[in-house]
């Protein structure tokens, strides 16, 4: 039993125990995990250095076996009368202070694992071939993207400039784009790295994984849909992603840890099937305030595991805050696409909104929120936070 005074129905309740970097008023930066609407000064509840520091990546190297002790001692704190008093003075309401971005990202990279969200684009795009490339059911597709424009929720997002190329031009012309869209998804983190030239095996993820984050990939499809070929991604993406402020724990998901679809063809070995490697994670993506889609996790076609032994296959090196992305969640069903070109097919079926508004694409101070849940250990629900960013206007060339 638990002293906290909290709703058996709050998806922020021992069963969860994210870790984040919080603020307070007048201090410095430090780590924290967050309990209901308040969050747990680590450094002063458990008298531990390692937490005092600006972001988690200290204490992710710390490997494994750190982090189940450290959440074992973390859930103590709240058991106990003993340790009632001291533990409460380390508490903090959750709106008096600021968060940050939990962890210094290393590397960042961003893959294309929905099978749904690969046929939806493949069908704009290829309306007369085949929706998936011939590699797509034989590898995780990804890229290489920009870990310095990783932010954290609430940081505004700044309508990017590039080069694009309307059908109806003979040339192309440089300037803010008018197709700016989102991509609902998954970020792993990465806690412990790997030596270079050595290969992360699909059983091995957990050993490397800290924990998983909302994330939010910004993508302006028309700058996109012009310079991707023959290299793929580089500006359209570039120019911010958004994370969640709170990471929560593989050990926290140990409930939804799922089937994943059917393989076929059957992949390689070094990306065999493990069992249970799906997740089963229940997305939002809210517009405004409305909700326009709910992306099941769940239907991923390949799975975090699969990725990481993909990313590393070549021997590339993982490091502390290297974090990578699973691409856009999309179902099956209409209502679970997490883009908006799919949404609303390529912008020829605009969305209807609240007061007679309508949205192909991103205007100028529309603000765009992802939130996400989880089975919990105790057969309730744990929350994965939220992920929100406002558009604001191109800024003028200089």
């Amino acid at each position: 039993m638990t002293w906290l005074d909290l709703p058996s129905d709050d998806v922020f309740g021992l069963d969860n125990l994210p870790y984040g970097v919080f603020a307070p008023p007048g201090g410095a930066p430090r780590v924290g995990v967050r309990v209901g609407n308040q969050v747990l000064d680590l450094a002063a509840a458990l008298d531990d250095p390692v937490f005092a520091r600006p972001t988690l990546n200290t204490f992710m190297a710390q490997g494994r076996t750190a982090w189940s002790a450290a959440r074992a001692r973390i859930r103590a704190l709240f058991t106990g009368e003993e340790r009632r008093p001291a533990t409460e003075a380390a508490l903090h309401r959750l709106d008096e202070v600021e968060s940050r971005l939990p962890y210094e990202v290393g590397d960042y990279v961003d893959f294309y694992a929905s099978e749904h969200h690969a046929t939806n684009l493949g069908r704009l795009f290829r309306p007369n071939g085949d929706p998936l490339t011939p590699n797509w059911k034989h590898l995780p597709i990804g890229y290489h993207g920009r870990s310095g424009t990783v932010v954290v929720s609430g940081t505004p997002v700044t309508r990017p400039h590039g080069q694009r190329k309307p059908p109806e031009s003979a040339v192309p012309e440089f300037g803010p784009t008018r197709r700016l869209d989102i991509e609902a998804e998954i970020g792993f983190v990465v806690g412990t790295g790997s030596a270079l030239g050595s290969p992360v095996p699909v059983g091995a993820f957990r050993d490397h994984v800290f924990g998983i984050c909302l994330l939010n990939d910004w993508s302006a499809r028309d700058i996109q849909a012009w310079e991707y070929v023959p290299l793929g991604p580089f500006l359209g993406k570039s120019f911010a992603t958004s994370v969640s402020p709170w990471v929560v724990p593989l050990e926290a998901l140990d409930a939804a840890w799922t089937e994943p679809p059917h393989r076929d063809p059957e992949p390689l070995p070094y990306l065999a099937d493990q069992g249970k490697d799906g997740l089963d994670l229940a997305l939002s993506v809210r517009l405004n305030g409305q909700e326009i889609s709910t992306p099941p996790f769940a239907s991923m076609y390949w799975s975090g595991a699969q990725m990481l032994a993909h990313l590393t296959a070549n021997g590339a090196s993982l490091r502390t805050g290297d974090l990578y992305a699973s691409g856009t969640v999309s179902g099956p069903r209409a209502g679970e696409e997490g883009s908006l070109i799919e949404l609303t097919h390529g912008g020829s079926r605009p969305l209807a909104l609240p007061g007679g508004q309508t949205r192909t694409f991103l205007e100028d101070g529309d603000e765009v929120t992802l939130s996400g849940t989880a089975p919990g250990a105790s057969g309730g629900r744990i929350g994965l936070g939220e992920v929100t960013g406002r558009i604001h206007p191109a800024r003028p060339l200089s």
